[in-house]
């Protein structure tokens, strides 16, 4: 663990867990012994040295350039350290720096997300796990509201896009809640333990790039009935919301926020049909 007087850095959103948090969070990752795992934000290595002394293969990326050199500087055995921006790494970048490791079928991912990325982050590892890569789960610290909407229901208020491309991709199981005190320095708000299980796109659709411009587009309008939201989506020019609705066996009266994800799937494959 690099030198825990390292001060926090405000712009990179840092908040560390605090030691008596560590355990608890460990336990629920439970790492096994030849596991791979990205560690996303290793800070300054609390969890990326309990993985590794697990028997873990650690990946570990930090933006900090000072807590990327510290880590790097305790050579432990199975830990590499990629000093850089996470959100920045693409499906070959990824590969490349995991080696062999990405065709084991076990790549794990942790992380304790910086709240002001954390949604793009989310965003991010569905199109990572999208392009091939083989991510089995993510256990990751996430600010509470986030947590919410990853886990919210159809017809909630926190049902939005968010969840709908985080839960196309994963189920999502809150492991635990951790006051502003795990932390320093001490955030405002309270954090939350999830894990996603990633499993093959569900709905199978047609077209995957129309089926996130169809549900960022009606999203929008969430409050509105379908029949009114579409009209924020292009392809509802050529294909009125009325008859793509009848289509899709959807009542044109109901909101955006109350369709699941096998609804969404379902229109989405109508419009893709006839474009």
């Amino acid at each position: 663990m690099t030198d825990r007087s390292t001060r926090a850095r405000r712009r990179f959103g840092q908040h560390f867990l605090e030691p008596p948090w560590v355990l608890k969070v460990l336990r629920s990752i439970a790492p096994l012994p030849g596991e791979t795992f990205i560690e996303i934000g290793s800070g300054r290595g609390a969890l990326t040295m309990p993985l590794v002394e697990a028997g873990a293969h650690v990946v570990g990326f930090e933006l900090d350039r000072n807590l990327a050199a510290e880590l790097q500087r305790a050579s432990m055995p199975r830990l590499r350290v990629v000093e850089g921006d996470f959100l920045r790494v693409t499906p070959a970048s990824l590969r490349a720096v995991l080696g062999d490791s990405w065709t084991v079928g076990r790549v794990r991912i942790a992380g304790n997300l910086p709240y002001n990325v954390a949604s793009p982050m989310l965003l991010l590892l569905g199109e990572l796990f999208e392009s091939g890569l083989p991510f089995v789960d993510a256990t990751l610290m996430l600010q509470r509201d986030v947590a919410d909407r990853v886990a919210a229901a159809p017809g909630s208020k926190d049902w939005g896009v968010l969840t709908v491309l985080v839960r196309r991709q994963a189920e999502v199981e809150r492991l635990l809640q951790l006051p502003p005190g795990a932390f320093r320095p001490q955030p405002k708000v309270e954090s939350t333990l999830v894990r996603l299980r990633f499993h093959p796109g569900s709905p199978p659709v047609r077209d995957l790039a129309a089926f996130i411009a169809l549900t960022r587009a009606i999203f929008t309008r969430r409050r509105k009935t379908l029949a009114n939201a579409l009209l924020a989506y292009p392809p509802a020019s050529a294909l009125q919301p009325a008859v793509a609705l009848t289509r899709a066996a959807i009542d044109p009266r109901r909101r955006p926020e109350t369709l699941n994800l096998t609804e969404l799937g379902r229109l989405a494959d109508v419009y893709s049909a006839v474009l």
